[in-house]
């Protein structure tokens, strides 16, 4: 699965237009440097995955013999873990205004989304229809888009629900349609990655690093119990038994405090920060 991830969602949309006899380094090293910055594991796989496709075209004849790509030290070297993301009001405050600001509509509204339900980068981009229930106001994520394989069941908030009830109509499959200048049929998550690095965001906060961001202000700021948030993460337990969907003990409090979240994403981005927390932090 994760092969057909990086090949088919970064490697074949930004390198289908080289021929792979004369595919060179300098070619290739950019495109690994954009996932680099989203994920470093990825690109190292991504790496791995291109060697693969080298050695093959030149024992199929398609490359002279001998002609290796110098992919050694492309990547540059990342703590092992680390995601760039804002954990203090005075730096969330800037991104969400940057964002409210910024100027395709449909990147603005992927990226709010991300902000609001924190969930992965590439399952915000190529969010679906079908998956979307606006009447009960949640989103059903199925169990092979995520990381655990656990099907996982996302609260929108009235402001998610109103967001994406603005973009209904655009496209009847996916929620973030493709720009036509993308080969993806849907918008790729590469593109909220570059909109944060032209807002000034590069090193400061990623895409994904909204879950951190979570993660970390939900239990400073507004004293969410870890275990709460953990489960709108899905950040299952190894071991744990899989149900149909993950409705957890902590449904309604996800609600609760998922809807707490929406509100003071508002509140920041008006330049507040005079928030009363739910509970004690657990």
């Amino acid at each position: 699965r994760k092969a057909k991830l990086v090949t088919e969602g970064d490697l074949i949309p930004a390198l289908r237009r080289y021929n792979v006899a004369e595919l060179a380094t300098k070619d290739v090293a950019p495109v690994l440097l954009r996932i680099a910055e989203r994920a470093p594991n990825l690109a190292a796989k991504a790496r791995q995955y291109l060697g693969g496709i080298v050695d093959y075209a030149i024992k199929q004849g398609l490359r002279d013999d001998g002609r290796l790509l110098s992919l050694k030290g492309v990547i540059p070297r990342f703590e092992k873990g680390h995601i760039s993301a804002v954990t203090k009001p005075s730096d969330l405050g800037p991104l969400l205004r940057a964002i409210e600001d910024f100027s395709s509509p449909l990147t603005r509204a992927a990226l709010k989304l991300a902000a609001l339900t924190a969930m992965r980068p590439g399952i915000v981009a190529s969010a679906r229809w079908e998956h979307i229930d606006l009447e009960r106001a949640e989103w059903h994520v199925p169990g092979h888009l995520m990381k655990m394989r656990h099907a996982h069941i996302v609260p929108l908030q009235r402001q998610a629900s109103e967001l994406l009830r603005d973009l209904v109509g655009h496209d009847a499959v996916y929620v973030f349609p493709s720009p036509a200048k993308q080969k993806t049929p849907h918008l790729h998550r590469d593109s909220l990655s570059k909109a944060l690095r032209e807002m000034g965001f590069k090193g400061k906060h990623a895409t994904h690093g909204f879950r951190g961001t979570l993660r970390t202000m939900a239990r400073e700021r507004l004293g969410i119990d870890l275990d709460v948030l953990e489960a709108q993460l899905a950040h299952a337990k190894r071991g744990d038994v899989a149900k149909a969907y993950d409705r957890t003990t902590f449904d309604d409090q996800r609600i609760q405090v998922m809807q707490a979240w929406a509100d003071y994403l508002d509140t920041v981005r008006r330049n507040e920060d005079n928030v009363v927390p739910l509970k004690k932090a657990g």
